[in-house]
């Protein structure tokens, strides 16, 4: 019984970590919308969802980031061997993209920093107004 909650748990948050609604997400699992809005309202549960869909992104971003070197060859050889416009539109492709990755690149450096700082200065312990 206890395995059978786990399995339509599991699905039940993939498929809201996939971006289903609840009332499909409902529809897929076999609940009732009132019983995902409940479990939507339990810490323990979205914690998981959040973790699901941080995990799912990263693993995106890895596939995409493993693409890039491949996508940067292509536009250069475009730049290359296409028409005019062709030429044109993978030019400014790589110049958009290459100043997106230097500004992601300097606010990960800077929000290092800023963090490094922060754990310096920060007693460890709890945090809150009444803490």
């Amino acid at each position: 019984m206890a395995e059978q909650r786990k399995k339509n748990e599991d699905a039940l948050l993939l498929a809201l970590a996939c971006g289903a609604s609840v009332e499909a997400a409902a529809r897929q699992g076999g609940l009732t919308d009132p019983t995902i809005y409940r479990r939507l309202s339990e810490p323990a549960f979205t914690d998981r969802l959040r973790a699901l869909h941080t995990d799912m992104v990263a693993r995106a971003a890895g596939l995409l980031t493993a693409a890039a070197g491949e996508a940067v060859r292509t536009l250069l050889q475009l730049q290359k061997d296409a028409p005019a416009t062709v030429r044109l539109g993978a030019a400014r492709a790589v110049l958009e993209l290459g100043m997106k990755l230097r500004e992601v690149a300097d606010l990960e450096a800077r929000m290092a920093a800023l963090e490094a700082r922060l754990a310096d200065q920060d007693p460890p312990g709890p945090r809150g107004l009444y803490a």
